[in-house]
């Protein structure tokens, strides 16, 4: 399996996912689900990154974000909202041990047509796993907030979704709704590896820009390209397992 990587460079928007250990459905239930939840919306408040959607499953969570300073908050964001429902989870249930499956991992999608076909890879989550036939039926994902269904609590930066999409929240919210309903009447809820274990994703200038800023941590990454897209991809060496912090 490919290891987990944290590359980060300020001013891009990153895809993240993390895994529970061994892929084990430790977010099952629904407090669980609510708890990471909550520590996503504390570590939003304090280091004031701008969330664009996120997905809560039973076993590994997205989050897709992006902030402008050198100080990487997007790590810190899921260092809290990650180590403190896992240090939650351990005392409530007596366990000891990783909750999470290593170090999340980062991956920097384009702002154009790749960021919404992103935003939709995340929202139709569980309807590729078969638990809903629709994301309005899954309420730990940010489909509820970008059509408008939660109000109160909210996590995605709306102001800063719309600045990057040029447009106002009726059409974006209508363009959206059409492209997930169109992707829903295809009916091949495919994984995309591309989302969930590159460095980097877009277009060619976009991916060759993120291999030179990222320098020698991209050092012998290959930019491979698939249906007109470009992909800057991982290396492939083994996981190693890490316990879960406490904060």
């Amino acid at each position: 399996m490919p290891r987990a990587k944290r590359h980060y460079l300020p001013g891009y928007t990153w895809h993240i996912t993390q895994r529970c250990h061994k892929k084990e459905f430790l977010l099952k239930f629904h407090c669980d689900k609510r708890n990471w939840l909550h520590w996503l919306y504390q570590a939003k408040q304090r280091f004031h990154i701008s969330i664009l959607n996120y997905m809560v499953t039973s076993n590994h969570v997205h989050v897709l974000a992006q902030c402008d300073k050198e100080n990487n908050y997007i790590a810190k964001t899921i260092h809290l909202a990650s180590g403190r429902t896992a240090w939650e989870y351990n005392q409530r249930k007596r366990r000891k041990g990783a909750f999470w499956q290593d170090r999340y991992h980062a991956t920097a999608v384009e702002t154009d047509k790749h960021l919404i076909q992103c935003m939709m890879y995340i929202d139709v989550n569980m309807v590729r796993a078969g638990v809903v036939k629709h994301p309005r039926e899954w309420p730990f994902c940010g489909y509820q907030e970008i059509v408008g269904h939660r109000q109160r609590y909210t996590l995605i930066d709306l102001e800063k979704l719309l600045h990057i999409m040029e447009t106002d929240i009726k059409a974006f919210r209508e363009t959206y709704n059409r492209r997930i309903e169109g992707y829903l009447s295809l009916r091949k809820f495919q994984r995309e590896s591309c989302w969930t274990e590159s460095i980097a994703i877009g277009g060619q200038d976009f991916t060759e820009r993120i291999r030179a800023k990222l320098g020698i941590k991209a050092k012998g990454r290959k930019i491979v390209e698939k249906k007109g897209s470009f992909e800057l991809r991982e290396e492939r060496i083994s996981y190693r397992t890490i316990l879960a912090p406490k904060i």
